[in-house]
Protein backbone atom coordinates (compact mmCIF):
# COMPACT_ATOMS: atom_id res chain seq x y z
CA UNK A 1 0.00 0.00 0.00
CA UNK A 2 1.31 3.42 -0.89
CA UNK A 3 2.01 5.89 1.90
CA UNK A 4 0.64 9.43 1.40
CA UNK A 5 3.38 12.03 1.06
CA UNK A 6 3.53 14.48 3.97
CA UNK A 7 2.71 18.09 3.18
CA UNK A 8 5.71 20.24 3.84
CA UNK A 9 5.34 23.74 5.20
CA UNK A 10 7.69 26.11 3.49
CA UNK A 11 8.71 29.39 5.14
CA UNK A 12 6.98 31.38 2.40
CA UNK A 13 3.66 29.55 2.99
CA UNK A 14 3.99 30.05 6.72
CA UNK A 15 4.55 33.81 6.26
CA UNK A 16 1.52 34.02 3.96
CA UNK A 17 -0.66 32.25 6.55
CA UNK A 18 0.57 34.55 9.33
CA UNK A 19 -0.13 37.67 7.20
CA UNK A 20 -3.66 36.41 6.41
CA UNK A 21 -4.25 35.63 10.09
CA UNK A 22 -3.04 39.12 11.10
CA UNK A 23 -5.29 40.78 8.53
CA UNK A 24 -8.31 38.73 9.66
CA UNK A 25 -7.62 39.65 13.29
CA UNK A 26 -7.30 43.36 12.42
CA UNK A 27 -10.61 43.30 10.50
CA UNK A 28 -12.25 41.47 13.41
CA UNK A 29 -11.07 44.08 15.95
CA UNK A 30 -11.33 47.30 13.93
CA UNK A 31 -14.20 46.38 11.62
CA UNK A 32 -17.28 46.74 13.88
CA UNK A 33 -16.44 50.25 15.19
CA UNK A 34 -15.71 51.46 11.67
CA UNK A 35 -18.95 49.93 10.42
CA UNK A 36 -21.00 51.70 13.11
CA UNK A 37 -19.27 55.03 12.50
CA UNK A 38 -19.88 54.71 8.78
CA UNK A 39 -23.54 53.83 9.38
CA UNK A 40 -23.96 56.74 11.82
CA UNK A 41 -22.37 59.11 9.29
CA UNK A 42 -24.86 57.99 6.64
CA UNK A 43 -27.73 58.58 9.08
CA UNK A 44 -26.50 62.11 9.80
CA UNK A 45 -26.17 62.88 6.10
CA UNK A 46 -29.74 61.68 5.49
CA UNK A 47 -31.05 63.74 8.41
CA UNK A 48 -29.20 66.85 7.21
CA UNK A 49 -30.78 66.44 3.80
CA UNK A 50 -34.31 66.23 5.24
CA UNK A 51 -33.90 68.86 7.98
CA UNK A 52 -35.68 72.14 7.39
CA UNK A 53 -33.49 75.26 7.42
CA UNK A 54 -33.24 77.17 10.65
CA UNK A 55 -35.54 80.15 10.95
CA UNK A 56 -33.43 82.10 13.42
CA UNK A 57 -30.20 83.74 12.34
CA UNK A 58 -28.63 83.97 15.78
CA UNK A 59 -25.07 85.18 15.53
CA UNK A 60 -23.34 85.93 18.79
CA UNK A 61 -22.24 89.52 18.73
CA UNK A 62 -20.32 89.73 21.98
CA UNK A 63 -19.77 86.63 24.08
CA UNK A 64 -23.03 85.73 25.78
CA UNK A 65 -25.27 88.47 24.41
CA UNK A 66 -28.57 87.20 23.01
CA UNK A 67 -29.78 88.67 19.74
CA UNK A 68 -33.25 90.25 19.92
CA UNK A 69 -34.62 88.07 17.07
CA UNK A 70 -34.17 84.85 19.05
CA UNK A 71 -36.25 85.91 22.04
CA UNK A 72 -39.26 86.43 19.79
CA UNK A 73 -39.13 82.82 18.56
CA UNK A 74 -38.75 81.08 21.94
CA UNK A 75 -41.88 81.61 24.11
CA UNK A 76 -40.25 80.24 27.30
CA UNK A 77 -37.30 82.61 26.88
CA UNK A 78 -39.63 85.54 26.23
CA UNK A 79 -41.69 84.69 29.32
CA UNK A 80 -38.56 84.51 31.48
CA UNK A 81 -37.30 87.84 30.14
CA UNK A 82 -40.63 89.54 30.91
CA UNK A 83 -40.50 88.55 34.59
CA UNK A 84 -39.45 91.20 37.00
CA UNK A 85 -35.90 90.95 38.33
CA UNK A 86 -37.13 90.80 41.92
CA UNK A 87 -39.51 87.98 41.03
CA UNK A 88 -36.59 86.05 39.60
CA UNK A 89 -34.53 86.65 42.73
CA UNK A 90 -37.37 85.65 45.04
CA UNK A 91 -37.96 82.49 43.01
CA UNK A 92 -34.26 81.65 43.22
CA UNK A 93 -34.33 82.21 47.00
CA UNK A 94 -37.40 79.96 47.36
CA UNK A 95 -35.64 77.24 45.38
CA UNK A 96 -32.51 77.55 47.49
CA UNK A 97 -34.59 77.47 50.66
CA UNK A 98 -36.37 74.32 49.46
CA UNK A 99 -33.07 72.63 48.67
CA UNK A 100 -31.63 73.68 52.04
CA UNK A 101 -34.71 72.31 53.83
CA UNK A 102 -34.46 69.00 51.98
CA UNK A 103 -30.76 68.79 52.85
CA UNK A 104 -31.54 69.55 56.51
CA UNK A 105 -34.24 66.85 56.63
CA UNK A 106 -31.87 64.37 55.06
CA UNK A 107 -29.18 65.29 57.61
CA UNK A 108 -31.64 64.91 60.50
CA UNK A 109 -32.72 61.48 59.25
CA UNK A 110 -29.09 60.43 58.84
CA UNK A 111 -28.28 61.59 62.38
CA UNK A 112 -31.31 59.74 63.79
CA UNK A 113 -30.25 56.58 62.00
CA UNK A 114 -26.72 56.97 63.34
CA UNK A 115 -28.02 57.47 66.90
CA UNK A 116 -30.27 54.41 66.58
CA UNK A 117 -27.39 52.28 65.35
CA UNK A 118 -25.07 53.61 68.06
CA UNK A 119 -27.69 52.74 70.70
CA UNK A 120 -28.08 49.26 69.26
CA UNK A 121 -24.31 48.73 69.25
CA UNK A 122 -24.11 50.05 72.83
CA UNK A 123 -26.72 47.51 73.96
CA UNK A 124 -24.82 44.73 72.21
CA UNK A 125 -21.59 45.87 73.87
CA UNK A 126 -23.30 45.88 77.30
CA UNK A 127 -24.57 42.34 76.69
CA UNK A 128 -21.08 41.28 75.68
CA UNK A 129 -19.56 42.90 78.79
CA UNK A 130 -22.13 41.20 81.04
CA UNK A 131 -21.33 37.86 79.41
CA UNK A 132 -17.61 38.46 79.86
CA UNK A 133 -18.13 39.29 83.58
CA UNK A 134 -20.18 36.11 84.01
CA UNK A 135 -17.48 34.05 82.30
CA UNK A 136 -14.75 35.70 84.34
CA UNK A 137 -16.63 35.00 87.58
CA UNK A 138 -17.16 31.36 86.58
CA UNK A 139 -13.47 31.04 85.69
CA UNK A 140 -12.43 32.47 89.07
CA UNK A 141 -14.78 30.08 90.91
CA UNK A 142 -13.47 27.14 88.88
CA UNK A 143 -9.89 28.17 89.66
CA UNK A 144 -10.66 28.45 93.38
CA UNK A 145 -12.40 25.07 93.27
CA UNK A 146 -9.39 23.54 91.51
CA UNK A 147 -7.01 24.94 94.14
CA UNK A 148 -9.20 23.57 96.94
CA UNK A 149 -9.39 20.19 95.18
CA UNK A 150 -5.59 20.12 94.82
CA UNK A 151 -5.24 20.81 98.58
CA UNK A 152 -7.63 17.97 99.43
CA UNK A 153 -5.80 15.66 97.01
CA UNK A 154 -2.44 16.60 98.56
CA UNK A 155 -3.79 15.83 102.07
CA UNK A 156 -5.09 12.41 101.00
CA UNK A 157 -1.83 11.65 99.24
CA UNK A 158 0.12 12.63 102.35
CA UNK A 159 -2.08 10.41 104.57
CA UNK A 160 -1.66 7.54 102.10
CA UNK A 161 2.13 7.90 102.20
CA UNK A 162 2.07 7.91 105.98
CA UNK A 163 0.11 4.65 105.84
CA UNK A 164 2.78 3.07 103.61
CA UNK A 165 1.65 3.78 100.06
CA UNK A 166 4.45 4.21 97.56
CA UNK A 167 4.51 5.48 93.95
CA UNK A 168 5.41 2.87 91.37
Amino acid sequence: MAQPTPISCTPGLLKLLLVLLAMALAVYIVGPPLFWQFREGLTLVKQAATCSPCECDCTLEAGLSIPPDCEKLDPQFRHDMEKNYTDLLSEELRLQQTVAEENREHSVMTILDAKRLASQYQKEAEKCNAGMETCEGARERAEASLIAEKKVTAQWEQRARQMGWKDK
